[in-house]
């Protein structure tokens, strides 16, 4: 049984490309994703992405999906010696936000499928493993002006954070590059009865255009 707490919204600007001989294969550049959707089974944790650009909104396997990361993503590293994870002041980057903005992805991270009372401390580590590509990559949270960096391949892998249960939150994706990516995540825990649970490294692939 799958459980989810919060149904996502679905978008019907989303583009997704069904490959020939593969159901389940898409590629999606515009509208609302999590891409780091961690649920509990009933015995295992799985991670796949929540497409909301279709309605209604499926799981896929992050094999399956190529994320396209559109030139309206361009912009220009700040001044701001904060964002320097993100390369030279004025030097380009390639930013899906953590506000939505039509015409771009809007990838979030979702732990409403983990029910509370299944993990202790009611809470998972989402992993950053490694990335293969033209430059480096980030997420990060802005508030105030202000970022918070939750994963940095520029500062050495694998970076880990902790996620509670119940949870649905966006960051800001950064790729200081135009070019494909592979990404690989995963998410682990400890069960309220000790055992270790997780759910295997899983391969992403983003293509950021210039």
């Amino acid at each position: 049984m799958r459980y989810r707490t919060i149904a996502a919204a679905a978008f019907a600007a989303g583009l997704a490309l069904l490959a020939p001989g593969s159901a389940n294969a898409a590629t999606i550049s515009q509208g609302h994703i999590d891409a780091l959707d961690i649920d509990w089974t009933g015995s295992a944790l799985t991670l796949d992405i929540r497409d909301a650009t279709v309605s209604p909104a499926v799981d896929r396997a992050p094999s399956t999906v190529t994320l396209n990361v559109v030139s309206g993503a361009k912009t220009t590293v700040p001044s701001n010696s904060a964002y320097s994870f993100l390369g030279t002041p004025g030097s380009p980057v390639w930013i899906l936000p953590q506000n939505q903005v039509s015409g771009i992805l809007w990838p979030g991270l979702d732990t409403a499928g983990v029910p509370t009372g299944v993990l202790q401390n009611n809470s998972l580590n989402a992993r950053l493993v490694s990335v293969t590509g033209p430059a480096d990559v980030s997420v990060y949270t802005t508030a105030f002006g202000s970022p918070t960096v939750w994963f940095d391949s520029g500062n050495g892998l694998p970076d880990s954070r902790t996620l509670a249960v119940n949870t649905h939150a966006h960051a800001n994706w950064a790729f200081e590059a135009a070019g494909t990516y592979t990404v690989v995540f995963e998410a682990t825990a400890t069960t309220t009865s000790g055992a270790a649970v997780g759910t295997g490294q899983q391969t992403y692939t983003f293509t950021v255009q210039p």
